[in-house]
């Protein structure tokens, strides 16, 4: 019996560096890829059935979380983060041939490649305007197709899939900038616990008495859980009220990080799992002799046993 291949969403066309995350995706290469327009569409696939997989943008190693993503994880239920893959990101100015750097006064790009090379523009083209895109390789299509537009913001390498021309290559602000995408799926299974795994929950505060926010941070300081993302987002019911996003080094079956989480599930009415799945980076986090499995495991042995009416002593 012949299976079904995997579908997976992503934000197109070919070579956006969405379609770059998802070639990194073990299996992906035999799957279906579907391109869509937007974050919502993406989603929309997975929780209809439609795509097996989303791979989506959460974090810019520039510009910190992705917030529409984020706000998108706190309202759409059932949705597992499974794997994370990191690209670097690198932008060209690109153009119609024919066109000089001196003549570009309107440029399309995406908002967060404008956001990462606006230093850049203002030094080199001080008096240009831009208009938003899709995507950054719909930036490069836009320039060629709209007669308006004189140039747009582009990866690298957008002259192997569109008929344009380089007019600046590598104008990020930051050269080491990346983009931290996360492969999404409907509930499931989570991926094994490999030694080298993060963590991702949404939490909200109890209420907004003095101290609150240090005491959900106890939860993961006292069980020796480190946090690599703390990013707050606003609820939008009133105004001054958060919910927090953040990535916890481990897995949600490492002794520590379910302590954890089971202390932060006392302290906040509404708390969110994302999953548990691998690093991109491989990291493996440093654990205290005080957090390691067997020490949770042997403490709550010692406490079984004293329940029982042995000796108190450990």
């Amino acid at each position: 019996m012949t299976s079904t291949p995997a579908r997976y969403s992503y934000l197109g066309p070919e070579g956006t560096f969405t379609w770059e995350a998802l070639r990194q995706v073990k299996g992906a290469e035999t799957g279906e890829w579907i391109s869509v327009a937007n974050l919502g569409e993406a989603l929309d696939d997975v929780t209809s059935g439609r795509s097996d997989y989303a791979m989506i943008a959460i974090e810019n190693s520039v510009e910190g979380g992705v917030s529409a993503t984020q706000d998108a994880l706190a309202h759409v239920p059932d949705l597992r983060i499974v794997g994370e893959y990191q690209v670097p990101v690198r932008f060209a100015l690109v153009a119609p041939a024919g066109v000089t750097l001196d003549a570009v006064e309107l440029l399309a790009a995406h908002p967060v490649a404008y956001a990462q090379c606006r230093a850049w523009l203002e030094t080199h083209l001080p008096r240009h305007t831009h208009v938003p895109s899709s995507s950054n390789v719909q930036a490069a299509q836009d320039a060629l197709e709209d007669d308006g537009v004189h140039a747009g913001l582009a990866p690298r390498g957008i002259t192997e899939r569109i008929n344009v021309e380089v007019l600046a290559d590598d104008i990020g602000d930051n050269p080491s900038a990346e983009t931290r995408f996360v492969l999404i799926q409907k509930g499931g299974p989570l991926p094994e616990r490999t030694g080298s795994d993060k963590t991702s929950i949404i939490a909200e505060l109890p209420d907004d008495g003095p101290g609150r926010l240090l005491e959900m941070l106890e939860q993961f300081a006292t069980r020796g859980v480190n946090m690599s993302l703390l990013e707050s987002r606003p609820i939008g019911d009133s105004m001054g009220r958060y919910r927090f996003v953040i990535d916890l080094d481990g897995h949600i079956h490492d002794e520590r990080v379910a302590d954890a989480l089971l202390g932060l599930r006392r302290f906040s009415p509404h708390v969110i799992f994302l999953g548990s799945y691998p690093r991109a980076n491989g990291h493996t986090p440093s654990v205290s002799s005080r957090y390691t499995d067997d020490a949770f495991i042997d403490a709550r042995r010692w406490l079984d046993a004293v329940a029982e009416g042995q000796p108190g002593e450990s």
